[in-house]
């Protein structure tokens, strides 16, 4: 066997490639400096990979933004207005797609699969495909010349491209393949007059449930491309799930097929020991968790691949997916608990992981048996710990009754209610909850975690970030103020940071869009809440207005799904104790007079199984635990939510069951798009629909806003209806900020003047 792996963070082990980014976009760097940068962080990825004894290295896999957006620039689909005018994609063209300009729109952005990094979404509308550039070739070369690595060059299948576009409809899809296919196959002719013997093509899609339409179009796709080509051998690699359809896909006309032994729920196991597996195919078996953090069970890990050994003839041992989902390496996280630490492994790890695997199979166990019972003890330390242990927290959860996620009142009773106490205007104005996070910002709260700043200063500090931006607030007249939330690093590291059960990493950075990396919580043992988390600053800002302010949690599955969680009791009850935890926060906010609480469920729907058929078992304990987190409120005490950046069309009756009094959602990016949603679904619920995108430096114009808003108001009842940004404004500066929603608050008038003239008629 022979170990391979499919895919490496880009980020560098200090995030050098987000800062080259940032510098970039600053203006900070040239353009031939910049390239140089990158260069030396993709070499250094290669090396790292080279250096742990891993030989199959994949190249192709760095970006300058997005994998997604890479595979569309290479393919020319790039929307018209960004001017693209044939040729190589210039790199100003490129980050004009990713971040807007002032003329033009950024792509939309939403989740890969069920993680949380975002794609840029391809658009198709009007264009004609053409290849500008083989990146893979030239991906190839550099790794051959520079580092003498004979890469594997790895590159989005046509299928999931095409899956994950829009701009098309669905009687067009095979005419776009057709278009796509001979493009396809020029980069594969390319590839194989240089000598490539083996590429990998990424086909995620195909994990998710296909119909008899999908299999006739992928059959053909495969055709073509293995046709196109005499010596170069394509691995189809699926990730993140089972192959529904095993006989269909080990049947398609491919050499090698990659799939995921982890996340499968054991149906790949169970497919291949009844069919068996295609002679003379290579099977690239995703033993080792590219998506979690915990140190794999070396021992189960070589039963399994011995077992598919029965079946497989030819086996190369890698991770299931790519390891972009995981940070770097362990390596100076020093600051852990040693019992926590020693149970880690991040994508260097994971490598030594798949090395020792290989070595073990190939050579025998005995090779590798001190590398076993050291694994095995560090795994049964971590599980015997008192922290796994909390009993008054397992009772919660045992005993957890149906009612005690009900709110006390239906949601049309508690809304009278809430009008008769707030009275806001027409069309209440908000924003998410953050605002800019500026380098003062940070670098104070780096002076108090290294103890330079005294608590006494640091509080002071916030206070007056607070008490700027509530003034601020104010001055633009809108209606329901947030305190900024300047004390918080990550909306999910702050909450984590005062739970228990919770560990933090020093480096352990993913990257989440663009050059956006966060740092998830550890979730390692039993969660719960000993003192409040947000209940200070929140009634600081409060008492500096007569406006209402929110109070700003994150709800329990972002917390879940934004998080590493413990694999050893189901998610589901992880969900529960952390609901079980903000629950005691929720009531602290309320009890110290705060009477709007925003617990935002950005991450809900990226959750979602890949299978359709899997959904409502996750939608239903996720709901619950949202409930359950505010179900203990007042009436008079108004909840309200945000998700961001997923498609909500197909799950708005399980948006609804929330139970939410006032729901905002992104729509900016989309276009509106999910506007449509409403047109045959009546929501009877607050819901604010973002009137701009946040995630660009553009300010959008008041009349750009006015449309969105009149778009909402002709199928949602202007009663309910909330205008906002569509997600926090951390990443974004003070001109910016205040230009857009000066603009968003001018467009609500011009709208409040319109629907209350319609109103009084």
């Amino acid at each position: 066997m022979k170990s391979s792996n499919l895919g490496y963070p880009r980020i560098g082990q200090n995030r050098e490639w987000k800062k080259a980014l940032e510098a970039f976009w600053a203006g900070k760097l040239e353009e031939a400096d910049f390239h140089a940068q990158l260069k030396q962080i993709r070499l250094q990825n290669l090396k790292k990979q080279q250096e742990q004894g891993i030989e199959i290295i994949p190249v192709g896999d760095f970006t300058y933004y997005d994998h997604i957006l890479d595979t569309a620039v290479m393919f020319g689909l790039i929307p018209a207005r960004f001017e693209y005018n044939g040729g190589k994609v210039s790199l100003a063209t490129y980050y004009d797609i990713a971040r807007g300009n002032t003329k033009a729109t950024a792509g939309e952005m939403t989740k890969w699969f069920n993680t949380n990094y975002h794609y840029i979404v391809p658009e198709l509308k009007g264009i004609k495909p053409v290849l500008t550039e083989n990146r893979l070739l030239t991906a190839y070369r550099e790794a051959k010349q520079e580092l003498n690595i004979e890469g594997r060059p790895v590159l989005v299948g046509p299928y999931t491209l095409l899956k994950l576009s829009k701009g098309y409809e669905q009687q067009e899809l095979g005419a776009w393949i057709e278009q796509l296919l001979p493009l396809y196959a020029q980069v594969l002719t390319e590839l194989q007059a240089e000598g490539v013997t083996w590429i990998q093509i990424d086909e995620p899609i195909i994990t998710t449930s296909l119909s008899n339409d999908d299999k006739k179009h992928i059959t053909h796709i495969y055709n073509y491309l293995t046709n196109s080509v005499s010596s170069l051998n394509i691995l189809l690699q699926t990730y993140f799930e089972a192959v529904d359809d095993y006989e269909f896909v080990t049947g398609l006309p491919v050499h090698g097929l990659g799939l995921d032994f982890v996340h499968d729920r054991g149906a790949n196991l169970a497919a291949i020991s009844k069919f068996g597996f295609p002679a003379g195919k290579v099977l690239s078996a995703g033993v080792i968790d590219g998506r979690g953090i915990w140190k794999a069970d070396l021992h189960q890990k070589l039963k399994l691949l011995k077992e598919l050994n029965q079946y497989a003839a030819q086996i190369i041992i890698a991770p299931s997916n790519s390891l972009l989902h995981v940070p770097v390496t362990t390596a100076g996280e020093t600051k852990l608990d040693p019992v926590l630490r020693d149970a880690l492994s991040f994508a260097d790890e994971k490598l030594t992981e798949i090395v020792t695997l290989t070595k073990g199979i190939n050579e025998g166990e005995a090779v590798i048996e001190s590398q076993l019972i050291d694994v095995a003890k560090r795994r049964d330390t971590l599980a015997q710990s008192p922290s796994r242990d909390v009993k008054s927290v397992h009772a919660l959860v045992a005993n957890l009754t149906d009612e005690q996620s009900n709110r006390k009142s239906k949601a049309e009773v508690r809304r009278k209610l809430q009008e008769q106490k707030f009275k806001l205007p027409l069309l209440p104005t908000t924003t998410i909850g953050s605002f800019p996070q500026t380098p003062e910002v940070r670098a104070a709260r780096q002076k108090w975690r290294k103890k330079i700043w005294s608590e006494e200063r640091y509080n002071s500090f916030i206070e007056n970030e607070i008490k700027f931006w509530i003034e601020e607030q104010e001055k633009l007249n809108l209606d329901v103020l947030v305190h900024g939330e300047f004390e918080r690093t990550d909306m999910v590291e702050f909450f984590g940071e005062k739970l228990e059960g919770f560990a933090f990493t020093s480096n352990g950075w993913v990257q989440s869009y663009g050059s956006r990396c966060v740092k998830p919580p550890v979730i390692y043992g039993d969660v719960d809440l000993s003192q409040p988390m947000t209940v200070k600053e929140t009634v600081f800002a409060q008492s500096l207005t007569k406006l209402p302010v929110k109070g700003m949690l994150t709800g329990p599955i972002t917390i879940l799904n934004w998080s590493f969680v413990r694999d050893d009791i189901p998610r589901k009850e992880v969900a529960y104790q952390i609901a079980f935890a903000l629950q005691k926060e929720v009531e602290a906010l309320e009890n110290a007079g705060i009477g709007m609480i925003q617990v935002d469920e950005p991450a809900l729907r990226e959750g979602l199984p890949l299978k359709r058929e899997q959904w409502a078992e996750y939608l239903n304990w996720s709901v619950r635990a949202f409930k359950l987190s505010t179900a203990t409120v007042q009436d008079e005490t108004q909840i309200h939510t945000h998700m961001c950046y997923s498609e909500f069309h197909d799950i708005i009756d399980d948006i609804s069951a929330l139970d939410a009094d006032v729901i905002s959602i992104e729509t900016s990016r989309s276009h509106g798009e999910l506007i449509s949603s409403f047109e045959s679904y009546h929501y009877d619920k607050g819901i604010g629909l973002g009137v701009y995108d946040i995630h660009s430096p553009r300010v959008p114009s008041v009349e750009e806003m006015t449309v969105m808003i009149d778009r909402a108001l002709r199928v949602l009842d202007p009663a309910l209806f909330w205008i906002n940004p569509d997600c926090g404004l951390k990443t974004r500066k003070y001109d910016e900020t205040v230009a857009a929603l000066a603009n968003m608050v001018k467009a609500t008038e011009a709208a409040r003047l319109k629907y209350n003239s319609v109103k009084a008629k």
